[in-house]
């Protein structure tokens, strides 16, 4: 991408968020939308200040950012990191495939949102039932893709590697799994998000401290600015996990051909 194409669409990403911005406080302050209910910009920004400089209610705005992160990113590298191994070892053996794949639809056709509520009578309201739930939400995603990028393996250079000696780990490691990282990969994208949810809402239902706590007691009080304000400081560590993810693709995946755009 040249860096006028690059200019062009951070003009227009800042355009559009002028735009809803500016329509929805212009709209709070016309009394078209209640701010009671809805909040307004200029309200959210007034807290973020007041958390940043004062602090919440349930302890530093950093904690409970810091809180969240942890359980996330422990969570994401676990499920992510079990993910990947069962989807090749199942994707490379059919047997264990036919065994094991009935398991994995059940597992996969659980809500598991609900199983914060097992995590948090087994596991107490301490950072792991938050890990556990976040390692739930992650494992599927991250199977699912992996398992599918090993069954899209080129047949073909299976085969010539098989001809010229290779045995079964070597055509793993050497053609299957760097065949299936660009699928890998791109879960991780979206399973990192994930991993915020499980953490988030295991801290919604039980929590000493996390940004999940800190929407629920915003909730709580009907404080509208307040849940928004967490939501922002959610998307921040999201778009921060994103761009490291995207760093770690492209020097993995250098010999990917760059997209061509019109």
């Amino acid at each position: 991408m040249t860096r006028a194409y690059k200019n062009k669409v951070l003009f227009f990403r800042i355009l559009v968020l002028v735009i809803i911005l500016g329509g929805w406080e212009g709209s709070t302050r016309m009394g078209w939308i209640d701010p009671f209910f809805f909040g307004q910009p200029s309200g959210i920004a007034a807290k973020l200040y007041d958390w940043t400089v004062n602090g919440t209610s349930i302890g530093p705005l950093w904690l409970q950012v810091w809180v969240t992160l942890y359980e996330a990113t422990i969570g994401f590298l676990i499920g992510s990191g079990l993910g990947i191994f069962c989807g090749i070892v199942l994707g490379r053996n059919a047997f264990l495939s036919d065994i094991f794949s009935i398991y994995i639809k059940i597992g996969n056709s659980i809500p598991r949102v609900v199983l914060g509520s097992i995590f948090i009578i087994s596991l107490g309201l301490g950072i792991w039932s938050k890990v556990a739930l976040a390692v739930v939400m992650v494992f599927f995603v991250v199977f699912g893709n992996a398992f599918q990028g090993v069954r899209e393996a080129d047949k073909n250079i299976i085969a010539n590697a098989r001809i010229l000696g290779a045995n079964n780990w070597q055509i793993t490691t050497g053609v299957v799994i760097p065949s299936a990282l660009t699928w890998i990969l791109a879960s991780l994208h979206v399973s990192f998000g994930f991993a915020l949810i499980g953490a988030i809402v295991g801290e919604f239902l039980g929590a000493k401290q996390g940004m999940g706590l800190l929407i629920a007691t915003a909730q709580g009080t009907f404080d509208a600015n307040g849940v928004f304000a967490a939501m922002i400081l959610v998307a921040v560590v999201a778009l921060a996990m994103e761009a490291i993810l995207t760093l770690a693709e492209n020097r993995l995946v250098s010999w990917r051909p760059e997209v061509l755009r019109e």
